[in-house]
């Protein structure tokens, strides 16, 4: 098996998220890996142009993603992991793959809800493309 030493957490601070940041936090102590915690704002969703609307649609997005980035911080930290944070506006794909290249992680972590956050890029025909974009392992923690 190859060792896991740098480990990328991707959390949305959904339930399954949650789960998802308490299975790899139990990894990266294990491994005694460096943790990196990564949570996004995809304005490709709902962006059209530069109108008002949008505007304040990306401010309280924004402000909600780095809210979740302090918040998957905090938990991490009471279950003992030290992690650096990184957050990241964009298309889900792009940044992880960008953000995980760039770092030369092992492993990536990401939870999995059927309708949630990354559940919107990860299903239809983009499916493969984290995985054609990325030379690490992932793996996707799926809540029962």
């Amino acid at each position: 098996m190859a060792p896991f030493n740098r480990i990328l957490l991707c959390y949305d601070a959904t339930p399954e998220g949650r789960i998802a940041l308490r299975c790899g936090a139990a990894l990266a102590q294990q491994l005694q890996a460096e943790t990196h915690l990564l949570s996004i704002s995809d304005c490709t969703s709902w962006s059209s142009g530069f109108d008002v609307l949008s505007s304040m649609k990306f401010e309280v997005d924004e402000q909600e993603a780095r809210e979740t980035l302090c918040e998957g911080i905090g938990w991490l930290r009471a279950w003992g992991v030290t992690a650096t944070g990184h957050y990241s506006v964009g298309n889900a794909i792009d940044q992880i793959s960008r953000l995980a290249d760039s770092l030369k992680v092992d492993l990536i972590v990401i939870g999995h809800q059927p309708h949630g956050f990354f559940a919107r890029w990860w299903s239809g025909e983009n499916h493969a493309l984290l995985l054609d974009r990325v030379s690490c392992g992932v793996l996707f923690k799926v809540a029962a």
